[in-house]
């Protein structure tokens, strides 16, 4: 019996030594044949693929471009040079804010006619005023006529719509259409530049034919006569003059602040736009193209060219 239960238990040892190695081995095939679903990635890494080379890959979803260049309508993309093309995506320079609505006459006057409607249609003019006093002279009363002259507060918002229903168009037709068509491209590209700046320009006028610079007040010209638009000048669609002001400001006296800012930045900028101020103090607000006779003759050609 001794004998017999010896034998017993080495046979069991040996059976248990032998089976180990087995399983283990079937387990090391079974892992080989099955690879993990959710393996731990050493490294993240990024593609950027263009859209031109997306590919679509068997078995799998096809490869989104990470950003698409759509070329827009009145935008120029920057032309990609080889350098850019090797990393993957073309680097694309913004559009100057200036050159948004160059390709489209109709997105110059809707910008020019906003302008004109945030400015506020006031000014300040002068009015005479005649008035009879009483003097003493030589011991005798005598009774004089004398003329003073104060600053009035005008409102001038009725006028344009006046002289635009006079003439059978819309209020933007007439102030904004009656103006050259090259000007008004000069006239974008400043008031762009300003508003840029920081300086809010609004245009206070714009087009006006022989009847509106009838009713203008303050120094002005013939009524025909108008570089804004007089029949001496052109007329309608001929307008070469414009009247701008600033509108950054709670008051009027701060808006006296900034719109005088805004002039100086004409002076000393509007050269590069193809614009300038013809009279300077005498007639601040005025602004129109260095290359005009109006321009040319009250400043020179060689002070437009300075």
């Amino acid at each position: 019996m001794r004998r017999g239960f010896h034998c017993f238990v080495w046979g069991s040892l040996a059976s248990v030594l032998y089976a180990g190695p087995t399983n283990l081995d079937r387990d090391v095939k079974a892992a080989t044949a099955q690879p993990d679903t959710n393996p731990a990635p050493a490294q993240s890494v990024v593609a950027v693929v263009r859209p031109e080379v997306a590919v679509a890959r068997p078995n799998t979803a096809p490869v989104q471009p990470a950003l698409e260049f759509a070329e827009p309508t009145l935008f120029k993309l920057a032309a990609v040079t080889p350098s850019d093309a090797s990393v993957g995506l073309p680097k694309v320079t913004a559009p100057e804010p200036a050159d948004e609505c160059l390709p489209s006459q109709d997105c110059i006057d809707q910008f020019l006619w906003s302008l004109y409607e945030r400015a506020r249609k006031i000014d300040t003019v002068k009015v005479s005023e005649r008035f009879k006093v009483t003097i003493k002279k030589k011991g005798k009363k005598r009774t004089v006529t004398k003329t003073r002259t104060k600053l009035v507060t005008e409102d001038f918002t009725w006028k344009d719509p006046n002289a635009a229903e006079k003439a059978g168009m819309s209020m933007s037709q007439y102030v904004i259409g009656g103006m050259e068509r090259s000007f008004r491209v000069k006239l974008y590209r400043l008031m762009r530049a300003l508003d840029d700046a920081g300086h809010a320009p609004g245009i206070t006028s714009g087009f006006r034919d022989d009847y509106r610079q009838s009713i203008a007040t303050g120094k002005k010209a013939a009524s025909d006569s108008s570089y804004h638009g007089g029949s001496r000048r052109g007329g309608y669609g001929h307008g070469l003059a414009v009247d701008v002001v600033s509108v950054k400001g709670e008051t009027r006296a701060e808006r006296w602040i900034t719109t005088d800012l805004l002039w100086k930045w004409i002076d000393e900028n509007g050269q590069q736009y193809g614009i300038g101020r013809p009279y300077l103090d005498r007639d601040p607000p005025h602004i129109g193209p260095i290359d005009g006779k109006e321009y040319v003759d009250k400043r020179g050609v060689k002070r437009a060219g300075s």
